[in-house]
C-alpha cells in the first residue's frame, strides 16, 4: 500500500512517501480500514518533531483523524459490515493506552488498522474529509465549551486564534449557544471568514493589542463587577496568558487545551484572587463527544470545516500549510483524492 512515514523524528522533510509499504492485517477485535481522509492536526507536527515524555516507536504512519469504509472485520468483530462509512475515535483505551498516529500507526495511508470500539458510523451526507475534521480538534473544542466552560446565552467569548480546526469549532459552539463572539486572528482575510461564521466583533492580532481592544469595546474589568468579557478560550498560551486574564470580567472564566506558543508565562496570581477568575483546563474528548458532533452536522446546528484536500503523495505540502498556518479549519490528505484549493 501506499503510505507517509517517518523513521524518527525531524522535520517535514523527513516524512517519507512510500509506494510499497506492507499492508496491515486485523488481530482479534479490530477491522482493517480503506482510509479516505485524515484531518492534520498540530498534533502531528508535535509527533514528527518530538515531544518530551511521549516515547514512540519507529517506523510511524502519523495521521491522527481518520476516516473511510471497513474493509475487513478481525476476528469476533460484531456489530459492524464491510463496506460500512466511519470516523475514528483515535483515543486508545483498555489495558494499552494510547493514541492513533502516535502510539500506533494512523491514516496517512491507504489502509489502517482500529480496534472495533473505536469506530463511529457516519452518515451517508457527511464527506469523509467533513468527518476526519472531527474529533481531535471538533472534539477538543466541544469539550472546552459544553462540557467544561458550559458557554451560554448572553456571554461575551473571546476566542483567541479563532481560525484553525479547534478555533473554528468554538465560534460556532459559541453562537449556537447564543454568546456574543469576539474573535482574534492573523489576517483580515481569515477574520472576514471568521465573520461569516458568526463572529460578531474582529481583532487583527497581527496589528492591534487584542487586550486593548477589549478593554475599549467592553470597559476595564473592575473588581466591583463590570466590564470586560465572561470567558476567554486560550489554547496558545505563552505572551496571550497574562492579557487573556486582564480581559476577564469578574467572576469570569479561562479555558485552555494546549499551549502552543508557550507553557510557562508568569502570572500574578493576586489578579486572580482579586477578580475571583475560575481557570479550566480541558483534556481530550470522549467517543459520546463525536457522535455528538456527528448529530450536530447532520442537524445542520455546525459545519466541519475543510479548508483543502491534498492526496497522500503531498503529504510533506499538507504539513507545511498546517505549519505556516496557512488553512482556514482543516486541511486534510486522501489516499483517493486530487488536490483541492
Amino acid at each position: 500500500m501506499r503510505a507517509a512515514v517517518i523513521q524518527n523524528h525531524g522535520s517535514i522533510e523527513d516524512i517519507i512517501f512510500e509506494s510499497d509499504w506492507p499492508t496491515p492485517q486485523p488481530d482479534p477485535g479490530q477491522v482493517l480500514l480503506k482510509v479516505e481522509a485524515s484531518a492534520l492536526n498540530y498534533h502531528d507536527l508535535f509527533t514528527l518533531k518530538g515531544m518530551p515524555g511521549i516515547r514512540i516507536g519507529f517506523p510511524l504512519i502519523m495521521g491522527i483523524d481518520c476516516a473511510g469504509t471497513i474493509a475487513a472485520l478481525g476476528e469476533g468483530v460484531s456489530g459492524w459490515d464491510v463496506g460500512q462509512r466511519v470516523v475514528i475515535h483515535p483515543i486508545i483505551t483498555g489495558d494499552r493506552p494510547g493514541l492513533i498516529g502516535e502510539t500506533t500507526n494512523g491514516g496517512l495511508a491507504e489502509f489502517m488498522v482500529v480496534n472495533a470500539d473505536q469506530l463511529v458510523a457516519i452518515p451517508d451526507s457527511m464527506s469523509f474529509a467533513e468527518a476526519s475534521a472531527l474529533p481531535c480538534a471538533y472534539g477538543t473544542a466541544y469539550r472546552m465549551m459544553v462540557r467544561r466552560a458550559n458557554v451560554s446565552a448572553g456571554e461575551k467569548v473571546l476566542i483567541l486564534g479563532a481560525s484553525g480546526g479547534v478555533g473554528t469549532c468554538c465560534v460556532q459552539l459559541a453562537k449556537a449557544a447564543g454568546a456574543e463572539v469576539i474573535a482574534t486572528a492573523s489576517s483580515d482575510e481569515k477574520l472576514q471568514r471568521l465573520a461569516d461564521l458568526g463572529a460578531d466583533h474582529l481583532i487583527n492580532y497581527a496589528e492591534d493589542d487584542f487586550r486593548k481592544v477589549v478593554t475599549e469595546r467592553f470597559g476595564k474589568p473592575r473588581v466591583t463587577g463590570g466590564g470586560g468579557v465572561d470567558l476567554v478560550v486560550n489554547f496558545t498560551g505563552g505572551d496571550t496568558w497574562v492579557p487573556a486574564l486582564r480581559c476577564l470580567t469578574k467572576g469570569g472564566r479561562m479555558v485552555t487545551c494546549g499551549a502552543t506558543a508557550g507553557f510557562d508565562p508568569k502570572t500574578d496570581i493576586r489578579f486572580i484572587w482579586t477578580f475571583e477568575l475560575n481557570i479550566m483546563g480541558s483534556n481530550g474528548w470522549s467517543i459520546e463527544d463525536v457522535r455528538d458532533l456527528i448529530g450536530m452536522v447532520e442537524r445542520g446546528e455546525l459545519a466541519a470545516l475543510v479548508d483543502s484536500t491534498l492526496p497522500l503523495e503531498r503529504t510533506q505540502d499538507a504539513f507545511r500549510k498546517l505549519e505556516e498556518r496557512k488553512v482556514f479549519g482543516k486541511v486534510v490528505v486522501s489516499p483517493t483524492a486530487s488536490a483541492t484549493p
